[in-house]
């Protein structure tokens, strides 16, 4: 597949999501639902259903809008440069995000989609540096240069900002990373014409440039190069001889 059209069915599919983000607060906002109730509430049992609801509800309209650039960006770049391991990773920081809040958070209601979209800051960011291949540092310094202000988001700043799903959501993006990094194969360098990897003698002082351990080792292999090419293994000979001995037998010459 084409590198563009990956790249549209990537921002297709996130797309998609974040209409469905829209599509639940439309509905809250038109039917008069009130679906943070269904967010994670910690060490309850009704909570429990918020790990996987939760990234879906929001709290207000400036909630939301606040989540859907960050969402929309960070989601097709983790769908387009991570082909292989884009659903493991979606899939793990958003349960696992979720179990992190609902073991150790504060008791009140955590909603909302910021959680994953730091997992997916912080596996984007962690895997460029342990892949460190062009396509991985490009995005990574596009979505540093975007939303950098992440790294400093798990920490707790206002009370009624869920910093637990942050910080969950940011050691789950980590683990995937150093977990999944390897999955998607680096994109081949091509290299250029004035690219030589071979060295060559310099025609005026020959090679008088290297080592004299690499000089005695070139002329050794050279050497044996040749002693090989002229070599005819005896066991070749004799098989040769003794079969011309049978033919002559054989005939009676």
């Amino acid at each position: 597949m084409q590198r563009s059209q990956r790249f549209k069915n990537s921002l297709y599919l996130t797309l998609l999501f974040v209409c469905v983000m829209w599509w639940v607060k439309l509905g809250e906002l038109f039917w008069g639902w009130d679906l943070s109730v269904f967010g994670v509430k910690p060490l309850e049992l009704s909570g429990l259903f918020g790990i996987v609801a939760a990234p879906l509800i929001h709290g207000s309209v400036s909630h939301i809008f606040s989540n859907t650039l960050p969402t929309l960006i960070l989601g097709t770049l983790l769908l387009y440069g991570y082909p292989k391991s884009r659903f493991k990773v979606i899939t793990i920081v958003w349960l696992l995000s979720g179990i992190g809040v609902w073991c150790f958070a504060r008791h009140a209601t955590h909603i909302g989609a910021s959680g994953l979209s730091h997992g997916i800051f912080f596996f984007l960011l962690v895997a460029s540096i342990l892949r460190r291949d062009k396509r991985s540092v490009a995005i990574m310094m596009i979505v540093f240069l975007l939303y950098g202000s992440m790294t400093m988001t798990i920490f707790p700043r206002e009370e009624h900002i869920s910093f637990e799903y942050h910080f969950f959501g940011a050691m789950a993006g980590t683990i995937c990373a150093f977990l999944f990094y390897r999955d998607d194969p680096k994109p081949r360098i091509k290299p250029y014409r004035w690219e030589n990897t071979q060295e060559e003698d310099d025609p005026v002082i020959g090679d008088q440039w290297k080592l004299p351990s690499q000089r005695e080792h070139e002329q050794h292999t050279q050497q044996s190069h040749s002693q090989s090419d002229d070599f005819i293994p005896v066991k070749a000979v004799n098989d040769e001889h003794h079969h011309a001995l049978r033919h002559r037998d054989r005939h009676g010459h």
